[in-house]
């Protein structure tokens, strides 16, 4: 069975709760960028508070094994269990938490990942049911503001100081660390294209990275291919490819945004550990 019909068939098994406002087919599914590992995502909007028996009742009509079943935590009820030998991941909201979440997102630009999530799921998902409550929560979420791009930009402009250690690192051979500071500066870029290309964030450790930059028009060229070389090459390779590609987006954010001075982090940036002549 395809995914999307099995998704279509459980929603239908939650629409039947009166509590239920809408169901939505989120994740890599709804993106159509699923695979063979590839879980089904759904997000239930409740109008009241689901109790324990409201989010199992659906999991027993399908015979399905709870693999993880939380209780209400950061505003959210989430489960996740398996049918079918699929793995279902079950996020349920009340629909006034997802009204405000985008409210955040949009009109005071959070930037915290987790809330940009939940819009993207909104913004890019598919309704199951409940299509005009989804179709007008879309519409909230429909203009992604250049206020939240530029605040992206500045959550994700420094660097930090132990990017200014990777030569050091490098010539120490201390791997370790070296693959942290390469993989939490490639964080810091995927952030900072997010925001120039006024996306909201899909995942918070920037899963589907490779899908998430093709949706991109304001990226270096070969961007893809480039960061993967990055962790696949030797860092010796990897490093210099990770600052051409930072300076490249350094400019994508000027030519965007001229009135930001980026004259004190570009030094920053470029700043490195010095060597000393005593040792």
């Amino acid at each position: 069975m395809r995914l999307s019909l099995l998704a279509t068939e459980i929603s239908n098994l939650y629409k039947k709760n009166p509590k239920v406002e809408a169901v939505l087919l989120g994740g890599s599914v709804s993106r159509n960028w699923h695979d063979e590992f590839s879980d089904i995502e759904l997000f239930v909007l409740w109008k009241g508070d689901p109790i324990d028996e409201d989010r199992k009742e659906p999991i027993h009509a399908l015979k399905g094994t709870i693999i993880e079943f939380h209780p209400y935590e950061e505003e959210e009820w989430s489960e996740s269990y398996t049918t079918q030998g699929v793995k279902i991941e079950i996020s349920n909201f009340l629909t006034e938490t997802v009204k405000n979440t985008i409210y955040e997102v949009v009109k005071t630009f959070d930037t915290h990942l987790e809330k940009q999530c939940l819009v993207a799921s909104i913004h890019e998902g598919i309704p199951l049911y409940g299509e005009d409550l989804v179709n007008n929560l879309k519409k909230t979420a429909e203009i992604y503001p250049k206020e939240l791009s530029e605040a992206m930009i500045k959550e994700n402009i420094d660097l930090g100081t132990r990017w200014h250690n990777r030569e050091a690192l490098l010539v120490r051979e201390d791997w370790l660390m070296l693959y942290h500071v390469m993989v939490s500066t490639q964080v810091k870029v995927m952030g900072l294209l997010f925001g120039i290309n006024r996306l909201y964030v899909h995942h918070p450790s920037f899963k589907w990275q490779t899908y998430s930059l093709k949706q991109m028009k304001h990226v270096p060229y070969n961007i893809s291919n480039r960061l993967s070389s990055i962790l696949l090459n030797h860092p010796k390779k990897g490093i210099p490819e990770l600052e051409h590609i930072i300076q490249e987006v350094f400019h994508l954010i000027q030519v965007e945004y001229s009135h930001l001075d980026l004259s004190n982090i570009i030094r920053k940036t470029n700043f490195l550990r010095p060597k000393n002549n005593l040792s």
